[in-house]
C-alpha cells in the first residue's frame, strides 16, 4: 500500500483547470521529483496535498485512508504527517534560528520545552547550522534561512515533506547548500515530494519523477527513463529545451 496516494486530483482557479485529474502513488521513503513548465500545476499539487488549496474533485489517500479536507480534524491529523517549505523562508524575523525551529512544536504540539529544544539543537546540526543557533534571520545567508525552514518543518516530524522550488529565490552560489541538506534527507529515507527546475539535482536524487503540462501529468516514470529518454513528445521537447541552455 503506497503511504500518498493521489487519485484524480482536480483543481481549478476560476475557469483555469490548474490540475486535471492527477494521479500517481508515494511509497514509502521514496523522493518523487515534479517537473514541468511554469504554469503546469506543480506548486498548486504541493498546496491541494496540505490542504491550503482546496481540493475540487477526486482523492488523496493517507496510509489506505481517504483525507477529509472539509473535517477540520481530520485535516488537522493529516497535516500532523505532513510539512511543507516553500520557496520563501517566511521565518520570524525577532528570533534566533533555535527559536524559529523550537516555536511550532512547544506551542503546537505542546511537547515538553526541553525535549523541543534538543530535538531542535539536532535538527539544525543535521542541516549544517550548528554555529547559527543563537543567529537572527538578518544574520544568515538565504541559502542558511532556507536550512532554518527546512529544520522548522523537521521539528514538526513529519512523514511526508513537501519542497516547493526550495532554491529558487537563491543566488547559485547558495543552492549547493540547501540542495546538500535534502541529499542527506533522502539518503536518510525521508518521504518527498519535490518541485524543483533543478533537473540534475532531481535526476541525482529523485526515485521517480512526475511530469506535469497544463494541470495534467503528461509521463512519470525513473530519472533515467523520463529525463533521458521520455515517451511522449512533449517532455522530449522540454528535456531538449532544458539541455540546450
Amino acid at each position: 500500500m503506497p503511504l500518498l496516494e493521489l487519485v484524480g486530483v482536480t483543481k481549478s482557479f476560476g475557469r483555469h483547470r490548474v490540475l486535471d485529474g492527477v494521479t500517481f502513488p508515494v511509497e514509502r521513503g521514496e523522493v518523487v521529483g515534479v517537473i514541468g513548465p511554469s504554469g503546469s500545476g506543480k506548486s498548486t499539487l504541493l498546496r491541494v496535498l496540505i490542504g491550503l488549496e482546496r481540493l475540487e474533485d477526486g482523492r488523496v489517500v493517507l496510509d489506505g485512508i481517504p483525507i477529509d479536507y472539509g473535517d477540520r480534524a481530520r485535516l488537522r491529523a493529516a497535516r500532523d504527517r505532513m510539512a511543507i517549505v516553500f520557496q520563501s523562508y517566511n521565518l520570524f524575523q525577532n528570533m534566533t534560528a533555535l527559536d524559529n525551529v523550537t516555536i511550532a512544536p512547544a506551542r503546537v504540539k505542546r511537547r515538553e520545552p526541553r525535549t523541543v529544544r534538543a530535538d531542535a539543537e539536532r535538527l539544525l546540526t543535521r542541516v549544517g547550522l550548528a554555529d547559527k543557533l543563537g543567529a537572527y534571520p538578518d544574520e544568515l545567508s538565504g541559502g542558511q534561512q532556507q536550512r532554518v525552514a527546512i529544520a522548522r518543518a523537521l521539528a514538526m516530524q513529519p512523514e511526508i515533506l513537501l519542497l516547493d522550488e526550495v532554491t529558487s529565490a537563491l543566488d547559485p552560489e547558495l543552492v549547493t547548500e540547501v540542495l546538500d541538506a535534502i541529499r542527506a534527507l533522502a539518503r536518510d529515507g525521508m518521504t518527498m515530494l519535490i518541485v524543483s527546475h533543478e533537473i540534475a539535482f532531481v535526476r541525482e536524487v529523485a526515485t521517480k519523477v512526475v511530469f506535469l503540462d497544463g494541470g495534467r501529468l503528461v509521463e512519470i516514470g525513473s530519472p533515467g527513463k523520463l529525463l533521458e529518454a521520455p515517451d511522449n513528445p512533449r517532455v522530449r521537447e522540454f528535456m531538449g529545451k532544458i539541455l540546450r541552455r
